[in-house]
């Protein structure tokens, strides 16, 4: 099963755009005493050492590494190589619908996948077909969609694609259960029914 390709221009997913409340890693390579985990305030900014108050909501994980590396470079450090990572980001989601439990958007760290997100979303109802989940994602101008089998990925026969904020994810029902589900239902009314009648 090939998985969908990440969306255009992100480098695999590194250059969403940061959000406000979003946690970042900054890794500054070689220097450990300057590496920081830190979170975007509500004005989108950072504050590194050194360095002080960095703008970064708005940018993608790209131009910060750029920026961060410029005023590093300028004063304090030669030719440093810095790495942000995002530990959680508050502004991207996905939604999920069909039948999970609590269906709706959810947030999505990077890294995240399709089964954890599934989990965030209380996981199937009795009537989901796990081979039926579908992933759809914006590329430029297209609308992609991969069906992805769940049961494949927990027997281990499939690998657990990543998902990215913007994605939906669809669960339908399997019509088997569906159909067993209406039969249990009629005869427990039945049943109810017939117990009904034997009241005096």
């Amino acid at each position: 099963m090939a998985n969908l390709p990440a969306p255009v221009d992100t480098r695999d997913g590194a250059d969403q755009l940061i959000s406000a409340n979003d946690v970042l890693e900054v890794d500054v390579f070689q220097v450990d005493d300057l590496d920081r985990v830190v979170q975007v305030d509500a004005s989108g900014q950072i504050t590194v050492p050194l360095v002080g108050t960095v703008t970064a909501a708005g940018k993608s994980v790209r131009a910060l590494e750029a920026e961060l590396e410029r005023s590093y470079g300028a004063t304090y450090l030669q030719s440093p190589d810095i790495t942000v990572f995002v530990k959680e980001s508050a502004g991207q989601k996905v939604t999920v619908d069909g039948e999970v439990a609590r269906a709706g958007l959810l947030p999505v760290t990077a890294g995240s996948t399709l089964q954890q997100v599934i989990a965030q979303a209380g996981g199937f109802r009795p009537v989901a077909d796990a081979t039926k989940v579908f992933l759809f994602r914006d590329y430029g101008s297209e609308r992609l969609v991969m069906n992805v089998n769940v049961s494949d990925i927990r027997a281990g026969r499939a690998s657990d694609p990543r998902v990215f904020g913007g994605d939906t994810i669809v669960v339908f029902s399997s019509a088997s259960k569906v159909a067993l589900q209406n039969l249990k239902e009629a005869m427990g009314v039945a049943g109810s029914a017939a117990r009904l009648a034997v009241i005096p």
